[in-house]
């Protein structure tokens, strides 16, 4: 979290901790601010008894800790939770209202799998990447439980998630310098649909980390194509600027972060 925010509220002496995000906030403009730009991040590790509490005993905001413990350990759409600490304040204006309705449209219409992908998305957004890989590793675990027992069409879309949950469980690794792991998500996600970005991607990150030799038998052995050959060679040469490059994690981390951004707006996802 960054920048001010001006406090309309008492200020507590002692912080909440948000733990997805390990951070302790001090005021409610603090939570709505973080709860407005991580919609997909509010959880039961986050709207609990703990918050409730913390609300009640440190904010003195008795009413709105109450509003919010009434929806306490049964479903809630997320209106329900959202919207009393928002107006409690005051805190977005007309437009901004109007932009988190329209998410929230999106997010209550959505899977628990792909806001459970999303979740990894913002886990990896705030650069906590141990999180993400647990968030990912949790959508392809169930998606592959889910996919014996869905209908065709059903099964394609878990497939498709199970692909996403793959490609971004490589690239949270890739962040953490684990790069056999990153390598070994990277051909899962290639695999799941024979993805030819998938396997672009793999193989960048594979050239990255792998000797010309190893390199060039995984080439034979996958059978890749000509075109695919050349993308990778022409994405390395723009990141090295130089012949034969031994590259370093941090371009290692932008080629991945560049295709990541590349490949979300291919998908819409």
């Amino acid at each position: 979290m960054s920048g001010y925010i001006l406090c309309q509220t008492k200020r507590a002496q002692t912080p909440f901790y948000i733990e997805n995000i390990s951070t302790n906030i001090y005021s409610l403009e603090e939570l709505c601010y973080y709860v407005y730009h991580n919609l997909y991040l509010v959880d039961p590790s986050l709207i609990n008894e703990n918050l409730c509490r913390w609300i009640e005993s440190e904010l003195k905001l008795v009413s709105l800790a109450g509003k919010l413990r009434s929806h306490l350990g049964k479903y809630a759409d997320a209106e329900d939770i959202f919207y009393p600490l928002f107006k409690e304040i005051n805190f977005l204006s007309h437009e901004e209202l109007k932009d988190l309705s329209a998410k929230l449209t999106v997010l209550n219409g959505e899977s628990r799998l792909m806001r459970l992908k999303k979740k990894g998305d913002a886990l990896m957004e705030n650069g906590m990447y141990v999180n993400a890989i647990h968030s990912y590793q949790e959508v392809i675990s169930e998606a592959e439980a889910d996919l014996s027992s869905t209908e065709i069409l059903e099964g394609a879309e878990h497939r498709k998630v199970r692909q996403y949950g793959y490609h971004n469980l490589g690239c949270a690794y890739a962040h953490l310098f684990q790069m056999e792991n990153a390598l070994e998500n990277f051909r899962n996600a290639f695999y799941v649909e024979m993805d030819l970005e998938e396997l672009k991607t793999y193989l960048i990150a594979l050239k990255s980390v792998r000797n010309r030799e190893e390199y060039e038998k995984t080439l034979e052995e996958m059978m890749v194509p000509q075109d695919i050959r050349e993308a990778v060679s022409r994405t390395m040469e723009e990141f090295s600027h130089v012949e034969n490059p031994s590259v370093n994690q941090k371009e290692i981390d932008d080629i991945l972060t560049d295709l990541t951004r590349d490949y979300h707006r291919s998908t819409g996802s």
